[in-house]
């Protein structure tokens, strides 16, 4: 029954992505769905940005080993970010009408800044995805009995196809369908396994420190804090990821909304997993440490309960994953066709050859994360190592794009290399101060002695 219904899973969402084809029927359509996505739509997207295998698969197993401040990063960094695109960054980027987050850097510090914008921003997209593919093997090696790496291609295959040929209507539609399946399969199992022991008996388990979500008085761990809160706080608002999902609603005021209730229902339902585990938990008497933190989860399910809760949480667990992949995949192909093969190699293509080389770009992307994933089969690893680019290269200068009256490309040029680099010495010299804050303070310095009044425009 398990293997019946992962089965159907998979093809009703080939088939809905599929159908969702025709209605591209241009570059825009492909990118960002015509920008015509209603409240409810646009909701959905906007939940599943990164309901993935991070969000069930890793931040349980740390809530359960660090207590809330494991949860800082994901969910409670994500649900952060989405605010605050929804209150800061959507409405000024709305009103330009860009197809992508490269169109952005182009119209504001020129093509030089593109260019290497999205040369940064492309490959930080290959670790994230790979994540995703690692999980979608994890999940079919443990349910359908075939390697890992047979899993990464059967995952990798079912989201390519439907992302190729329906673009961002496939991700959006399939995205509904996938929330839905989500919330109402966590919260059966969060009911069907809260009715099987007394919340009173949980909290008796757990220490009072492991409730407590401020950090220590030392500086290290002050540090460590800040940098969980802002990795994806603010690392990920400039991701064309985000950026498609709000140029894809019907207007702005829409957009906005969709981003507020978006980040509350994340919060909420993100929840979940690491409830589930902390009940399984004082259940089972499991201890964390002596098992794989990537598949404690599904293997309590699947050892533990009835084949229809199995059920619903592999389709949840699916759901999760495979809509944090689709758009994973096409947000850096839409970089790549757009911003990169398109103005160097293809300068006077129509629409219809840009349709073309987006959905190229899209395979270039799969196959890239495929072999990715193939040789790094971590996923926190893989989440790490892309989680914290954008933000030491990409975020100050966008903040100074909107808010900024003066900014120079020379300050943007700065920033984005200056960061980058002192990120990559600081992880290779292994700091104890995060590397990703040294990264990110050095782009805000980078930028303003490049933004000072003696270098000129």
């Amino acid at each position: 029954m398990l293997i019946a219904g992962i089965l159907l899973y998979l093809l009703l969402t080939l088939g809905v992505g599929i159908l969702a084809s025709r209605k591209v029927n241009s570059s825009q359509d492909f990118v960002l769905a015509g920008r015509s996505l209603p409240l409810g739509l646009s909701v959905a997207a906007v939940f599943a940005t990164w309901f993935g295998s991070e969000t069930i698969l890793g931040a349980s197993a740390r809530f359960n080993e660090n207590g809330l401040k494991g949860l800082i990063e994901e969910p409670l960094g994500a649900a952060l970010c989405l605010v605050l695109t929804g209150r800061f960054f959507v409405r000024p980027l709305y009103q330009l009408n860009l197809l992508t987050l490269g169109d952005f850097f182009r119209y504001t510090y020129g093509k030089r800044v593109e260019l290497i914008a999205c040369l940064l921003m492309v490959p930080s997209f290959v670790g994230w995805i790979a994540a995703q593919l690692v999980a979608l093997g994890i999940i079919f090696q443990m349910t359908l009995h075939v390697s890992i790496e047979e899993g990464i291609w059967i995952g990798a295959i079912v989201v390519l196809i439907y992302t190729f040929f329906g673009g961002m209507w496939a991700i959006s539609l399939t995205d509904f369908i996938q929330s839905i399946t989500i919330i109402v399969g966590l919260l059966y199992i969060f009911y069907s396994f809260l009715q099987q022991t007394e919340w009173k008996t949980i909290l008796q388990n757990t220490s009072s420190q492991y409730w407590d979500i401020l950090p220590s008085g030392d500086t290290i761990s002050i540090a460590e804090y800040f940098a969980a809160w802002i990795v994806i706080g603010l690392g990920s608002i400039p991701s064309q990821d985000i950026f498609q999902r709000a140029m894809s609603a019907k207007d702005v005021q829409t957009s906005q909304r969709s981003f507020y209730i978006g980040a509350a229902l994340y919060l909420v339902i993100a929840f979940l997993p690491a409830l589930i585990c902390l009940i399984a938990k004082s259940q089972f008497q499991i201890d964390f440490h002596e098992n794989n933190i990537q598949t404690i989860l599904p293997a309590i399910i699947l050892q533990r309960t009835h084949v229809i809760v199995q059920i619903f949480f592999f389709g949840a667990l699916l759901s999760a994953i495979m809509s944090t992949t689709s758009s994973a995949i096409l947000a850096p192909a839409s970089i790549l066709a757009e911003n990169i093969i398109k103005p160097n190699f293809l300068k006077s293509a129509t629409d219809k050859q840009l349709l073309i080389t987006l959905r190229i770009s899209v395979v270039v992307m799969t196959i890239w994360s495929i072999l990715w994933a193939q040789y790094f089969q971590n996923i926190t690893e893989l989440v790490a190592e892309s989680s914290a680019e954008s933000l030491v290269s990409l975020f100050v200068p966008l903040v100074a794009g909107i808010y900024f009256k003066r900014k120079t490309q020379l300050s943007a040029i700065l920033s984005m290399i200056v960061g980058m680099l002192v990120y990559i010495i600081a992880l290779i010299g292994e700091t104890k101060i995060p590397a990703l804050l040294w990264g990110f303070f050095a782009s805000w310095l980078a930028f303003i002695i490049g933004n000072c009044s003696i270098f000129g425009k």
